[in-house]
């Protein structure tokens, strides 16, 4: 499949030296890892994985991001770690679903700071990507701007202390990943949406805003010479659930999902003219949730109390905002991914009811709906992007034989690399005429057959014309022609 770009950069390549390591990074459009970070697929067994692994097909996804938690003192993966994540690996080759690994500590106070830790925690992730090579996407730390997973934030005098000592361990571990897997992709980031930036308030929190500012400034006067990652993961939450996907923050220094412009800004100031791509950074969004209200007959499934600021709202609400920031994202040059968090609820009330399916994993009625948001993205039609044209091709076309053809038979069968608007005609084969067409619309990957059958075609021979062309962001049309086929 290939992406033209007339107007806007859709496929993107690292710095140099990283493009020699792992290759051009194409992202935006129908390119986009679709999927969800779900630790549900961490089963005790291969045979529950592939149950859950089977649920996330489909919902239609493509992906999954699982954790892995580091504690002080672990260098490798615990034997019965490796395991679950074998499971996991297992159901994914089955499966062909991408898997990203967050490794991370689980809360602020193993925060790895010292040098030894910071050593543990690299050769911990290098250890997963040595020991299970098909996982190719490891994400450094989780919300490392909040207080929950990394403290301190802030120096004495209140300056960024968050960002410096993450830029440490995000260095340290991409460079003992890459010493495992070269063409290993290491995500930075995975910052929460929001902080307060205040030193003195009772909970340290940084914003993405400042934390990236610092973590570029971080950067720039340690004089490392290489990257520290391969793309930026973040999590675009909205303020609550019941807040619209378009909404922007123009005036606060959080980054939604329709704040694109803002983080991509902040990326390219932190990083543009050092070895650290920055304006053509890959963008992974692998957490974004919207709750959903809980319908009475389920309700014994979940304890505790939605908290008051969450604001869930009905599932065909919750489907509309998944779509709504699959639109928005899908038009957004460097994002490499969107992964809902959860596909699955949490059974915990003061957790998160996200999910397109029940805690007892039956589907929600936002299911459908968001199964065919994630296959109109895959087929490039969730959203027309100013500038974007996709190529539509077709891997293998079945024209009839001549034997076949002499006996009646008048299909075409074909399946289409992307969502398209296809039109099958038959012309003469001395001078081109047109003596019959039809025209159709096929799903990207369907079996499609164009039948010209019943149709008035002449008497002399003729070819059969096919042509595709994207019905959303329309790319020049595509066209295969059958050898003169004799009608009797």
């Amino acid at each position: 499949m290939r992406i033209r770009k007339p107007l806007i950069t859709v496929g993107l390549t690292l710095a140099a030296a990283l493009t020699a390591a792992v290759g051009s990074a194409s992202a935006g459009g129908p390119t986009m890892s679709l999927g969800a970070a779900e630790d549900a697929v961490r089963a005790d067994d291969l045979v529950q994985t592939q149950a859950q692994f089977a649920m996330l097909g489909l919902a239609g996804m493509n992906s999954v991001r699982i954790t892995s938690n580091w504690l002080p003192g672990l260098t490798a993966p615990t034997d019965a770690e490796l395991a679950t994540l074998h499971n996991v690996e297992g159901a994914a080759l089955l499966t062909g679903i991408r898997v990203y690994v967050s490794v991370y500590s689980p809360g602020s106070k193993t925060t790895p700071l010292t040098p030894e830790a910071r050593t543990q925690f690299a050769s911990y992730a290098a250890a997963i990507v040595g020991a299970i090579p098909s996982f190719d996407d490891i994400i450094v730390a989780n919300e490392p701007n909040l207080n929950r997973f990394w403290l301190p934030q802030f120096n004495a005098d209140g300056t960024n202390a968050s960002a410096p000592a993450y830029l440490a361990l995000l260095s340290e571990t991409y460079d003992a990943i890459k010493a495992v897997d070269p063409t290993a992709r290491v995500w930075g980031g995975a910052t929460s949406p929001r902080g307060s930036d205040r030193p003195e308030g009772a909970r340290q929190t940084s914003s993405p805003t400042a934390f990236i500012t610092a973590l570029g400034a971080a950067y720039r006067a340690s004089g490392r010479t290489l990257p520290i990652m391969d793309g930026y993961a973040h999590h675009p939450y909205p303020d609550n659930s019941a807040q619209s996907p378009d909404f922007t923050h123009p005036k606060s220094t959080t980054i939604a999902i329709a704040d694109y412009d803002k983080l991509e800004s902040l990326l390219t100031t932190a990083f543009d003219g050092t070895a650290q791509a920055g304006s053509t950074l890959p963008i992974l969004y692998d957490e974004f949730g919207i709750e959903s209200v809980i319908p009475s007959g389920k309700a014994s499934l979940y304890t505790g109390t939605e908290p008051a600021t969450t604001k869930p709202v009905d599932e065909t609400a919750q489907a509309a905002a998944y779509q709504r920031a699959l639109q928005i994202a899908f038009c957004q040059p460097n994002v490499a991914g969107m992964l809902l968090f959860h596909s699955v609820d949490e059974n915990e009330l003061g957790a998160w009811q996200s999910g397109v399916y029940y805690a007892d994993n039956t589907p929600k009625s936002s299911l459908v709906a968001v199964h065919d948001a994630f296959r109109r993205t895959k087929g490039g039609s969730i959203a027309r992007c100013p500038g974007l044209a996709l190529d539509v091709t077709a891997p293998k076309v079945k024209f009839p034989a001549q034997a076949a053809f002499k006996r009646g038979v008048r299909t075409v069968k074909f399946s289409c690399s992307l969502d398209c608007i296809w039109q099958l005609r038959s012309i003469r084969a001395s001078d081109g005429v047109g003596t019959a067409r039809v025209r159709g619309y096929g799903r990207a990957g369907d079996a499609i057959v164009a039948s010209l059958q019943g149709r008035k075609l002449g008497t002399q021979p003729v070819k059969l014309v096919l042509t595709l062309v994207h019905p959303v962001n329309p790319g020049p049309e595509w066209t295969r022609a059958s050898a003169p086929l004799a009608t009797r």
